[in-house]
């Protein structure tokens, strides 16, 4: 048997360096796979990608660690991609992959009765319970791939059932756990299984405990829980563990405090244990995209735009392989020039977006459109586009997801539909109104420059409304919208009595609005998050349930309601975003 390292300084080594060379392994035993998978690991957040899957190959259908790297590796890419033939090399890998772990796991697949086998402590019963862990990430690696591979509901409902199968078994290996800590730190074996199980209960904690409140009741009816606190703990225990999924439970925590956190919670993102999770990973691998692209993140939500921009620019630069992982730059180098208003720069990432990624053309196309929207007329000359050709042909990019339209696809196609007519009517700052969307007001008011500078061109649409000698249907919608984004300027430059006449005023036209109701329980959540800043938590409360009870079938409707639930988590006293 050819171990990587030998010695305990060496077997140290394989988990803390990343190889350019590894000698192959003769045969194949639990602690080489999990060495080699660990080192398959650094190549990836190296960059490394080919020859990753060059390590993991040999092995990949004898070796339950092998196929469970060399699959993720894959679905990563079809996730990334969404190429057809990308997606069904994935489905297909993560089959065999199933397979292959299906071998080592116990013949009655019951995990629980592994807890009468675990005091043996055989070769057997190591593998079997590793085999459990490996074959519940391999599942959850299939349900995501189901959803992105069918769009009918058959295809969504045969997802959920596999999330459900998975997390069952990371239960079951909790239960095996919890009974047999005395044996922790006894065995590599028992420790890297303890990182596995702390990664998978840590992830569904979390993520279930972000649903709004009626959708966590119908879960927890089928045997499903989430406990925010538990979950951010067991991420947190295993990301300071030395395990091969250490890493895996960091990346977890860093995408929920810089994504998740912003764009479905109040924008409180814990950037202070962001930036120490990112610190020794930065330090290993200092030019690795993944690593560069999380730096620059948190640079964006610092406010520091202009060194978030650098480091894009550097993540792009590190590889070529995977293009992918540029049109996540391209995404957000876009809004960093649009929160300081550089239409021209946020234009170009916009129009390689369109060219290049397949994520979702409607939102890249209806994007780019509503940026030229911010540019003079001379400016949108010089670019060669048609502006409102753009708008019209966003509705034929939208795509399906279980039988239904993507809720942010949906918006840009409903306000779209202004330029069908044969005498357009222009949309009012619509890069703004999606910057508000995704959640970027947080994020800008960080700095004050760049508030200051969007108020003047919020307050500059407002008075061209105000003047309008023949408005529009579209005039009442239009003032609310500019109040609110006014409203949100105001916030956050510290002048809160100024910002609650913007929302009041907005919620007095009510009845006035005829296309945009999505704004009235929108403008009610951010006026119970202003309440909630001058000190009136009473009030808060009110303003956001008003919002999560009276009001429904509206635009982005569940985004907001995720946002509701976590507000009222923090206003009961357990802050979301800053735990």
């Amino acid at each position: 048997m050819a171990h990587v390292g030998s010695g305990a300084a060496e077997e140290e080594d394989c988990f803390e360096d990343a190889y350019d060379r590894i000698p192959a392994a003769s045969q194949m035993d639990l602690h080489t796979a999990i060495q080699e998978t660990q080192c398959a690991l650094n190549l990836v957040l190296n960059d490394k990608f080919s020859e990753a899957l060059d390590l993991l190959r040999p092995w990949w259908k004898d070796s339950m660690y092998h196929a469970l790297g060399y699959s993720s590796i894959l679905v990563m890419q079809a996730t990334m991609t969404f190429e057809h033939r990308d997606i069904q090399a994935a489905m297909s890998t993560i089959k065999e992959a199933l397979q292959t772990c299906q071998r080592f796991r116990k013949k009655n697949s019951v995990v629980g009765s592994l807890s009468s086998l675990i005091s043996k402590q055989s070769k057997l019963q190591e593998e079997e319970m590793h085999a459990e862990i490996c074959y519940a990430e391999c599942l959850l690696q299939k349900a995501t791939l189901t959803f992105v591979q069918d769009e009918n509901m058959i295809s969504f409902i045969k997802g959920g059932i596999k999330i459900r199968t998975s997390y069952q078994i990371y239960k079951d290996c909790q239960n095996l756990l919890n009974v047999n800590q005395d044996l922790a730190g006894q065995s590599d074996a028992f420790r890297q299984f303890e990182g596995g199980v702390k990664l998978g209960i840590g992830s569904f904690n979390l993520m279930l405990s972000l649903l709004p409140q009626r959708i966590l009741r119908l879960l927890e009816f089928i045997g499903f829980s989430g406990n925010r606190g538990f979950g951010l703990s067991q991420l947190r225990e295993g990301a300071s563990s030395h395990s091969l999924r250490s890493i895996l439970c960091a990346l977890t925590l860093l995408f929920y405090n810089t994504y998740v956190s912003l764009i479905l919670g109040t924008g409180e993102g814990n950037l202070v244990e962001a930036e120490a999770l990112l610190e020794p990973y930065q330090q290993k691998y200092p030019k690795g995209s993944i690593i560069l692209f999380y730096s620059a993140r948190i640079s964006t939500l610092r406010g520091n735009f202009e060194k978030a921009r650098a480091r894009y620019e550097e993540c792009i630069g590190s590889q070529q392989e995977w293009r992918q992982i540029h049109h996540l730059c391209y995404w957000e180098l876009m809004w960093n020039h649009s929160y300081q208003q550089e239409w021209q720069q946020a234009y170009h990432y916009a129009h390689l977006l369109c060219q290049e990624s397949r994520w979702s053309k409607a939102i890249y196309v209806y994007q780019k459109a509503a940026i030229l929207s911010m540019m003079s007329e001379d400016e949108v000359k010089r670019t060669g586009e048609n502006l409102v050709e753009l708008f019209r042909q966003v509705e034929g990019l939208k795509q399906r997801l279980a039988g239904k339209s993507i809720p942010t696809e949906k918006f840009a196609v409903r306000k779209s539909r202004r330029y069908k007519a044969a005498v357009p009517v222009l949309l009012v700052v619509p890069a703004l109104e999606m910057m508000y969307v995704w959640n970027g007001f947080s994020i800008v008011g960080k700095r004050a420059d760049s508030t200051e500078a969007l108020l003047v061109t919020i307050e500059t649409a407002e008075e061209q409304l105000r003047g309008d000698p023949n408005p529009s249907e579209f005039h009442p919608d239009d003032s609310c919208l500019v109040q609110m984004l006014k409203g949100l300027c105001l916030k956050h430059l510290g002048r809160l009595l100024q910002a609650e006449l913007c929302f009041t005023q907005v919620l007095s036209s009510e009845t006035r609005i005829r296309y945009d109701h999505y704004l009235i329980p929108f403008t009610l959540y951010e006026l119970g998050l202003l309440y909630k800043l001058q000190g009136d938590l009473a009030k808060a409360t009110t303003c956001i349930e008003n919002a999560k009870t009276n009001y429904k079938d509206y635009s982005m409707e569940s985004r907001l309601h995720f946002r509701i639930h976590a507000a009222l988590s923090s206003l009961r006293g357990s802050p979301v975003g800053t735990p």
